[in-house]
């Protein structure tokens, strides 16, 4: 009896630590590539692409929104096997005082409740001649980045917007949200 219950013990811990040393992954990464700026990200967007790796390219930058005080830096733009196309990047406040974020909201009338957001964001296929409007889930959420208050001077915030993707013809399109200028992006494969 007791060599069976050393037997059975023995092979519960063997189990246990076959398991921890599988899960760990052995990427040796650590919290490396984890983005920071998840607060200000929807919490609804679940894996959608949001909390991928953190990029520094930059391939679009544009100036605007109030008062001219904002930088909207565009850092990836990819095309997935899935149908979707994730646009990322970080908005900067650029302005002299505390400027509470835009509400950027869609003229769609399901998008009109997601407040401080990125939902009136679109992208458009100008060789298709087609606009993207930004992608929802059930619930009427943008897949997008919804804001959680005011910037504080010099202080940046990620943010990603999440569409269809356009025809695999397609190489560019241009971004634009709200008042904010177009930008002119390649697009990118997973």
């Amino acid at each position: 009896m007791r060599a069976r219950r050393g037997t059975t013990a023995a092979a519960i811990t063997t189990g246990l630590v076959l398991a921890v040393a599988g899960c760990s992954g052995g990427d040796g990464g650590g919290d490396e590539g984890k983005n920071s700026g998840d607060a200000s990200q929807s919490e609804d967007s679940g894996d959608t692409g949001a909390g991928a790796e953190e990029t520094n390219e930059v391939l679009a930058q544009v100036k605007g929104g109030k008062g001219g005080n904002f930088t909207l830096t565009i850092n990836s733009a990819k095309r997935d096997d899935s149908g979707f196309t994730t646009i990322k990047g970080k908005l900067k406040n650029e302005g002299p005082s505390v400027v509470v974020l835009p509400g950027w909201a869609s003229e769609e009338s399901e998008l009109k409740n997601n407040g401080l957001s990125m939902a009136g964001a679109t992208m458009v296929d100008k060789k298709g001649k087609k606009r993207y409007f930004i992608l929802r889930d059930t619930n009427g959420h943008c897949l997008c980045t919804r804001f959680t208050g005011g910037l504080d001077q010099g202080e940046t915030s990620e943010w990603f917007a999440q569409f269809p993707a356009p025809p695999a013809s397609t190489a560019s399109v241009d971004f634009q949200v709200a008042d904010m200028p177009s930008a002119t992006v390649k697009l990118s494969g997973e």
